[in-house]
């Protein structure tokens, strides 16, 4: 059909044909409130309609087209004129264009955005970007302490539908969207491109080294811990055992920790060897009652101190377990990523503050958080990083809920958040690794 309205007529017949026709088409595919996206943000449920989005992109329209896009005939085209012309792609209308921008991964939105100044200009939309961060931040499949957006921009409200966007609040627009960069904050924490925010070493680090694998270092450990280990149906450390094609089991320690054991060692990739130590909170029979039955158990790993000024418990860890903070050299917790599953909350968050308060050197110990569910989902993981459209909720906590739950963004400490699966120990290696790295291990 688009061929055919391309052979007959003039360039401008031929320009406004192709128009008329890709606006019946976006009648068509555009439904009514295809685009609605709902964010939970401080506990408020707020909407971001499709409306809202438009009109933002037409704002940047309407100031880089003021006549409406007119398309200038081919006998009065000069220089001038067709140096300024619209595109075809830029005389498409707005809801087309941004559903076109919908399907587009946000690298190519970039170069789409280095094509000329009118789409630069509109794919720096914050409003835009507001969009893509609450669509796609829930499947993001980790997050740490250097990535993690800031989700009270979340809650800056936005341009009210009645409000008239005319070119007298262009300053205010332009003031709202420098304290709502919320391009900076997706690129930032998307997995994809997050390495581009991470500081880069020195060139000096390259031959440092190299001399540092020449001489044998002691082995890092971690202490794991938390409910993840215990509720599921699946046990995350004993498929960690059995699991030699993803962490092969290099041998058990001689040293001892009193009441707790020497922990097992595995390998990494093959050369780098790491200890964890494994912290429950009971016995093995109580705490597969509580499994069976959904009941807490008592933690016999810290004690309940008491309450704060503000209502939160305060805990302390047992004499055994400050022991092991004093030696480890960070922190693995596991925690339980199934929906309808979840306890604890704030005695998650003591406990958590307990063990890195009682470390020696306690902000440099690094904290890996597994935000762990027992079997592996349906939806591809890859397809979710890639940013495609997402068909239906994830039957899991997502990792920025997960660290926000935890409280991780107000701890000192670097940490991280990794989805995994127990059956699979999907995502385990990521996990494992940025530990690593942060225990000085040159990977």
């Amino acid at each position: 059909m688009l061929r055919h309205c391309q052979q007959q007529g003039s360039v401008t017949e031929r320009k406004q044909k192709t128009l008329d026709l890709l606006s019946s088409l976006a009648d068509i595919f555009f439904l009514t409130d295809w685009i609605t996206t709902l964010e939970v943000v401080e506990g408020k449920m707020q909407q971001l309609s499709e409306s809202v989005v438009i009109r933002s992109l037409k704002r940047f329209r309407d100031r880089f087209f003021p006549n409406g896009n007119e398309v200038v005939g081919d006998d009065h085209m000069t220089p001038e004129t067709e140096e300024s012309q619209p595109g075809l792609l830029d005389t498409l209308p707005v809801d087309l264009q941004f559903l076109i921008m919908n399907f587009l991964s946000p690298v190519d939105l970039c170069r789409l955005g280095a094509t000329c100044r009118y789409w630069r200009a509109m794919v720096r939309d914050p409003v835009l970007w507001r969009y893509f961060l609450l669509r796609d931040m829930p499947y993001w499949p980790s997050i740490d302490h250097l990535s993690m957006p800031r989700l009270e921009v979340l809650n800056i409200p936005l341009v009210n539908e009645e409000e008239s966007l005319s070119d007298t609040e262009e300053a205010e627009d332009n003031r709202r969207e420098l304290q709502c960069d919320y391009m900076s904050e997706y690129l930032k924490g998307c997995p994809s491109y997050r390495q581009q925010w991470l500081p880069s070493g020195a060139a000096y680090e390259v031959v440092t080294s190299f001399f540092q694998s020449l001489v044998r270092s002691s082995e890092p450990r971690y202490a794991m811990f938390g409910p993840g280990m215990e509720q599921l149906d699946v046990s995350l450390v004993t498929r960690l055992m059995y699991a030699p094609e993803v962490l092969p089991v290099s041998g058990t320690p001689h040293r001892q920790i009193n009441g707790i054991g020497s922990g097992i060692s595995y390998m990494f990739n093959n050369q780098h060897r790491f200890n964890i130590l494994t912290l429950y909170s009971t016995n093995r029979a109580d705490r597969e009652r509580a499994r069976l039955h959904q009941q807490s158990v008592s933690n016999k790993l810290f004690t309940f101190e008491g309450e704060d000024d503000s209502g939160y418990p305060i805990c302390s860890p047992s004499p055994q377990v400050q022991q092991v903070c004093q030696v480890v050299d960070g922190f693995i917790y596991v925690a339980n990523a199934e929906p309808g599953k979840i306890g604890g909350g704030m005695t998650e968050v003591a406990q958590i503050q307990a063990v890195l308060s009682s470390a020696r050197d306690s902000k440099s110990r690094p904290l890996l958080v597994l935000s762990c569910v027992s079997r592996e989902e349906a939806i591809s993981t890859t397809s979710l990083q890639n940013g495609a459209h997402r068909n239906g909720a994830r039957n899991r906590i997502p990792s920025v809920d997960m660290a926000k739950r935890l409280g991780l963004p107000q701890l000192a400490n670097p940490w991280m958040v990794q989805d995994t699966v127990a059956e699979s120990l999907s995502g385990l290696l990521d996990g494992i690794s940025w530990l690593l790295r942060c225990s000085g291990v040159k990977l």
